[in-house]
Formats: structure tokens, C-alpha cells, sequence
């Protein structure tokens, strides 16, 4: 049985493993495409150190967000 506290670390740190340790290899790998592509995108297009916070908000935000995803994934399974 998978330990949602572990899931959610897991998945701050890299989108999306925190869903394929919680058994669903198809939404994690979802979740570190999307990731991994918006990053690309926003990270080639601000260059200038100004714009540059913005990259950095918007990682910390999926990061956030599929953490919590991938705990309430966890959760949700415990009490089925």
C-alpha cells in the first residue's frame, strides 16, 4: 500500500512520480509531459532575468498542484 505522504514528496519533486508510485503510470507520466513541456516553453521564452521569477512561480505551482494530487489519489485509495 502506498504512503501518501511519500507520494506527495515524490511528486513535488518530480511531477507526476508521485501518481505513477500510487499506481496510476498513465496520469503520471501525463502530469511530467505537461510539466516538463510548459517548463520548456516558459523557460525558452523568458530569458531576461525580470521575466525569469515567472518560470519559477509557475514550477512551483505544478509542483504543488500534482502533489496534492497525487496525495488525494493515495488517500482516496486507503479508503476504498
Amino acid at each position: 500500500m502506498a504512503n501518501k505522504y511519500l507520494a506527495a514528496i515524490l511528486s513535488f519533486f518530480i511531477p507526476g512520480l508521485g501518481q505513477a508510485y500510487a499506481g496510476n503510470i498513465k496520469k503520471g507520466i501525463v502530469y511530467f509531459l505537461v510539466a516538463f513541456v510548459a517548463l520548456g516553453i516558459i523557460g525558452g521564452v523568458f530569458v531576461d532575468n525580470v521575466l525569469n521569477s515567472f518560470y519559477y512561480i509557475i514550477d512551483i505551482l505544478i509542483s504543488i498542484y500534482a502533489s496534492y494530487d497525487a496525495y488525494l489519489m493515495v488517500k482516496k485509495q486507503k479508503r476504498l
